[in-house]
Formats: structure tokens, C-alpha cells, sequence
């Protein structure tokens, strides 16, 4: 093999590295990207709503009065969310606010 030959598979090898370094980068990035928001997206359908009258009329909160909320994926991604929007916030024809405890969460049809 002559010198010129063994130069070209040394520079195709370390560009081949870098490559390789660069994917797996973008790889990992795009990775936590997706489960991130995986981990924040929430279905509200998902949520047992509870049927409740207040000043402005009837509305559904979670949990009951008295009860504590069942920990599911999109209830804490819902609770989360509400607190990045100053806890209230509107979402998919619905207005959802925050109670004043950080943990019931109400919601009301838009009209």
C-alpha cells in the first residue's frame, strides 16, 4: 500500500468520526426533544372530570372536592402546563384555571 493510500484511509477515517460524533449528537437532541414533549403533552378526556356549580355557573374540576387527584401523565402535564400559563389558560374550546391550592384544576366550555 502506498503512502498516498494510507493517507486518504486516515483522512476518510477521521472524517467518518466526526460524522459519526455529529449524528450521535443530533440524534441524542432530537431524542430528548421528543420525549419532552411526550412527557408535557396531556389529553384533558383522559381526566375524571367532576360535575361542580360555582358563582359563574356549572363547570367540571379535578379533583372532587375532598379528594385527592389521581396522578396520571396528563393530569400532572395539565397542572404543569396551567402553571407555565399563570394557571389559567384556554385549550381546545375550554378555559382551564388553577385553584388557589396549586393542586384542583377547573375547566368550563367556551361559549
Amino acid at each position: 500500500m502506498t503512502v498516498e493510500s494510507k493517507e486518504l484511509i486516515k483522512k476518510i477515517e477521521a472524517e467518518l468520526d466526526e460524522t459519526c460524533r455529529d449524528l450521535k449528537s443530533e440524534l441524542r437532541k432530537t431524542i430528548l426533544a421528543y420525549l419532552e414533549n411526550l412527557e408535557n403533552a396531556f389529553d384533558p378526556d383522559n381526566i375524571k372530570w367532576v360535575q361542580a356549580n360555582g358563582f359563574s355557573g356549572p363547570y367540571e374540576r379535578y379533583p372532587a372536592k375532598g379528594e385527592k387527584a389521581e396522578l396520571t401523565q396528563d393530569y400532572k402535564a395539565l397542572l404543569k402546563w396551567l402553571k407555565e400559563h399563570d394557571g389559567k389558560a384556554t385549550y381546545e374550546g375550554y378555559f382551564y384555571w388553577l385553584f388557589n391550592d396549586g393542586a384542583t384544576i377547573g375547566r368550563k366550555k367556551r361559549q
